[in-house]
């Protein structure tokens, strides 16, 4: 009975239309990338900058914003080895050349040379990076919002979903019950009544085939009835 309403409500629940989506507000999100239009991570963050003679001098580790967050730089590690003893210098966006070749994104530094660049001195920060203890305690604040929106949105979700959907899971079973259970439930019933009466008859013990009928016993014959006795004598008289 169990697995029949679990498997009604099973079917409900993927039988349910899809709710309508919000409405997404206009120029405010993207839905795709434009025409002239790149992503950092494909172009600049992690980009390999290469020299007038085409070798690799380093690589693009961050961008620079102004306070109108529009790029202004990038900031390139350059020298050490393996990232040991790099330095982190500012470049301006555009003195970086951007060029895509059959496919392959090449950016270049022309005036980027040896001597320049051991010149050169460390980009300056103003403000401090963050520590690892902030950024820990910002990715544990990020997971827990998110799985607490996430947990919500998929529990409410659940419950409008869930409650049309148990209640014709519940009628469906209920009619399933009355038609098809309840009907079989009583020829199992009746059935099990008759074999355990056939059981009880064949346990029943039976005379053997070739014994004789019982007869009735002969009614008891009365004793005779005894004479009665004779007076004494009497004796002479003298």
């Amino acid at each position: 009975m169990q697995r029949v309403v679990l498997s009604l409500a099973a079917v409900a629940l993927i039988a349910l239309p899809a709710f309508a989506e919000p409405a997404v507000p206009q120029d405010v999100f993207l839905t795709t990338q434009g025409e002239g239009q790149y992503l950092a991570k494909d172009l600049l963050l992690g980009a390999k900058v290469h020299n007038s003679d085409g070798a690799i001098i380093g690589d693009i580790e961050d961008l620079i914003l102004n306070a109108d967050n529009q790029v202004q730089g990038v900031i390139l590690g350059v020298g050490g080895f393996a990232g040991f003893g790099e330095k982190r210098i500012g470049v301006a966006l555009p003195a970086l050349q951007i060029k895509n070749e059959s496919g392959v994104v090449i950016v270049s530094l022309p005036q980027a040379t040896k001597e320049t660049l051991d010149a050169l001195p460390a980009f300056e920060r103003k403000q401090p990076p963050k520590s690892l203890i902030d950024r820990a305690i910002e990715k544990a604040k990020e997971l827990s919002d998110k799985s607490t929106v996430t947990a919500k949105d998929a529990y409410e979700k659940a419950k409008q979903e869930a409650g049309p959907a148990l209640q014709r899971a519940e009628e469906a079973a209920k009619k399933t019950y009355e038609e098809s259970v309840k009907p079989a439930l009583e020829k199992a019933g009746e059935a099990t009544k008759d074999a355990y009466d056939a059981a009880k008859d064949a346990m029943a013990p039976k005379p053997p085939a070739d014994a004789p009928a019982a007869t009735e016993p002969a009614p008891a014959t009365p004793p005779p009835a005894e004479a009665p006795a004779a007076p004494p004598a009497e004796e002479p008289k003298q």
